[in-house]
């Protein structure tokens, strides 16, 4: 007996097309019907034959190719992914003046905390707001020495401005319609 494999005629059927040779389990028969199938088609120019894309490729294209050394890609400590995204989107004076705002007493003092509340930080603007108008009196006076302990805690400068504000009065302003220039209410209880 010889090595080489037996090759078996195919019949043709009545209407002249080609039968199904049995499956074998050498493959023989998938060989076969491959290499008709690529005998049928059109032959390509030589050098129009298109690059083949594998999977590795398409990752190098677009830069997601994981190596052996550590990458954006990689588990990553939270403190680090907010540390960088806190840099990326420029949120480090916000988030400063944010940790003054909460740590108000500590900074100013029990005192003047009691009587005084930061509203918002704008453009080096600090704007504090008073239970009243001596305490109001007070804080403008003591504007200066805030500034440079805010600038001491959030880095120089950063506060620019103390803007102080009053206490929130009840207006007495009542309708729709009122005078500009008005006197407003008067010591109307005798």
């Amino acid at each position: 007996m010889s090595d080489e494999p037996v090759v078996e005629p195919v019949e043709t059927t009545a209407e002249g097309g080609e039968e199904e040779p049995e499956k074998r389990p050498d493959g023989l028969d998938l060989a076969r019907s491959l290499t008709r199938a690529t005998a049928k088609m059109p032959a390509q120019k030589a050098g129009t034959r298109k690059k083949r894309r594998t999977r590795l490729d398409n990752a190098t294209r677009r830069g997601t190719v994981s190596g052996a050394r550590p990458d954006d890609r990689d588990p990553q400590m939270i403190e680090s992914v907010v540390s960088r995204m806190v840099d990326d989107h420029g949120w480090d004076t916000s988030l400063r003046v944010h940790g003054v705002m909460a740590r108000w007493a500590d900074i100013v003092g029990e005192e003047i905390a009691d009587h005084t509340t930061p509203e918002s930080y704008a453009d080096g603007k600090l704007s504090v707001r008073t239970d009243s108008t001596a305490w109001a009196t007070q804080l403008k006076l003591l504007a200066p020495t805030l500034v440079k302990r805010l600038n001491e805690e959030l880095g120089h400068g950063t506060v620019l401005i103390i803007e102080v504000l009053g206490p929130h009065l009840p207006s007495w302003k009542k309708g729709p319609r009122g005078l500009r220039d008005g006197r407003g209410p008067r010591d109307t209880y005798g």
